[in-house]
């Protein structure tokens, strides 16, 4: 079974950074798509970036499309998000999870839903 576990949250002012990481663990046989998902208190889950197995492909959000980059490095089984000029509403709890789709504007991606615990990211104004 494979596992997925968040880490690089924080809190962080208005305008800042921060890189989230997502190491995948268990039995993994091979490069998978991979999106990252986030969660605010009392809001349902929303797409935010999804990766193509070799990390040529992204597709974005249009919330963070130009704030936030996704790439992955295969041979840690790792993808991160490196997020830049950061607003008080991307405050939520950020995802890992295989996606089945990249997505495309308006038809988000499927995800296989293989959570994490997540990370909490927080950005004061």
């Amino acid at each position: 079974q494979v596992q997925m576990v968040e880490s690089g949250g924080g809190l962080v002012q208005a305008g800042g950074s921060l890189r989230l990481s997502c190491i995948a663990t268990g039995r993994i046989e091979k490069a998978f798509p991979m999106g990252w998902f986030r969660q605010a208190t009392g809001k349902e889950r929303e797409f935010v970036a999804t990766i193509n197995w070799n990390g040529g492909t992204t597709y974005y959000s249009d919330v963070v499309q130009g704030r936030f980059t996704i790439s992955r490095d295969n041979t840690k089984n790792t993808v991160y998000l490196q997020m830049n000029s950061l607003k008080p509403e991307d405050t939520a709890v950020y995802y890992c999870t295989r996606v089945l789709t990249l997505g495309v504007p308006g038809v988000p991606p499927t995800p296989t839903g293989e959570w994490g615990q997540g990370t909490q990211v927080t950005v004061s104004s």
